[in-house]
């Protein structure tokens, strides 16, 4: 497989980034809204694989199935035993390392978790083991969602931030289950929210399922697809993976012959997707850059927009207050006055808040020449590097 070709519509992508896209987000406070400034690490990252799901789902188990060994630092309990987000990578030997160690390195993607603050990275570490199939793919395994009293004990840290951040990065969300943990707590539907815009990268997996006989497993999924339903908002069906995902023999007594076909298929199937990661790894970029470029462009005639409609001199404090109060018909002007699809939009309620910490007086005007730079980019800049350089993994 000749790596110059990925390195090649990847740096092509950097220096679009560089050239284009990252002056406009800069001179319109892109970063503050939405992700981070990106870096050159966060274009040569591996692809990623988050798994989430509330605590006993067999979010770690799942991790130490694929990699037929334990990784360091995993710990495997009933109880909540992953009580921080361990990314599980490659490395030349195995080892654990502190969240704000890696936090800091900047050949790592994981320099825009500072953001967080010292708490959250107190809860992060990096688990690093040489090993075939990290050498594709990285794990990120995340603490268990909690439910019922634990979630009112807060974390502290921003849990749903940073998740909807990896989100962001990742190009797999694989959402754990199991027969006896169908509800969904008030914390998981905060972060199945958070997810929004990232639907295409949502597989749900319905884990331990040979607890339970084949009768009770059918009005399980039932109940699993009902409860889904309601929290994701979609009129698709989500693809659901039925299975036992851990190293112990299927429990034949309560499955029997049917249940036990059926698994091995659905395991089959999950692995596929897995192993199809890395061949899409390039395209997923592409696709994620052009999402951003969009997002950003949005941006800037937003901001653009508020500012234009700010007075030259006197009330301005009442003028942003007026704005902000009347945001989302604001938005309905913007997507008027440049004919921009409503799905495209950032968040009201999230925009307003960090808006609130802004004087609108000080951002720039909008300025035309970039926001056409970015058009061309769209346009013209990447189809023809994808032209250029095909998919190295054909």
């Amino acid at each position: 497989m000749p790596l110059t070709a990925v390195t090649s519509v990847i740096d092509g992508l950097k220096r679009l980034y560089v050239e284009k896209l990252k002056p406009l987000e800069v001179a319109y406070r892109f970063n503050d809204f939405a992700n981070p400034l990106l870096t050159s690490s966060d274009f040569d990252a591996k692809p990623m694989v988050m798994l989430l799901g509330q605590y006993s789902t067999g979010k770690t188990t799942f991790i130490k199935h694929l990699l037929k060994t334990s990784y360091p630092g995993a710990h495997v309990g009933p109880e909540p035993t992953t009580d921080r987000f361990v990314v599980v990578m490659s490395g030349s030997d195995g080892r654990t390392i502190p969240g704000n160690t890696i936090a800091v390195q900047a050949d790592m993607p994981f320099t825009g978790l500072t953001t967080f603050g010292g708490a959250f990275l107190s809860k992060f570490e990096c688990s690093q083991m040489p090993h075939p199939l990290l050498e594709h793919i990285t794990f990120v395994d995340t603490p268990g969602v909690l439910s019922g009293e634990k979630q009112r004990t807060q974390r502290s840290y921003d849990f749903t931030g940073v998740t909807s951040w990896f989100a962001a990065k990742c190009d797999l969300i694989l959402l754990l289950f199991d027969p006896h943990k169908l509800d969904i707590s008030d914390e998981f539907k905060r972060v199945i929210s958070s997810l929004r815009g990232h639907d295409d990268k949502i597989r749900v997996v319905l884990n331990k399922a040979d607890q339970v006989d084949t009768q009770q497993l059918m009005r399980v999924y039932g109940a699993l697809m009902w409860s889904l339903g309601k929290v994701l908002n979609t009129p698709e069906v989500v693809r659901v993976y039925i299975g036992s995902f851990n190293d112990k023999p299927v429990n034949d007594s309560a499955v029997g012959p049917i249940g036990k076909d059926l698994f091995e298929r659905e395991q089959d199937d999950l692995l596929c997707d897995l192993k199809d990661i890395p061949k899409k790894a390039c395209d997923r970029r592409v696709n994620e850059f052009v999402k951003r470029a969009r997002a950003a462009k949005i941006h800037a005639y937003i901001i653009g927009h508020l500012k234009k409609e700010m007075p030259a001199m006197m009330g301005k404090a009442k003028a942003q207050q007026r704005l902000i109060d009347n945001l989302e018909d604001e938005f309905a002007k913007v997507q008027r006055e440049y004919h921009l699809p409503a799905g495209d939009f950032p968040d009201v309620e999230h925009f307003k808040q960090v808006l609130g910490g802004y004087s609108i007086d000080k951002f720039e005007k909008l300025k035309p020449k970039m926001v056409q730079a970015v058009d061309d980019m769209l346009a013209y800049d990447i189809p023809e590097l994808l032209k250029n350089f095909r998919n190295p993994y054909e």
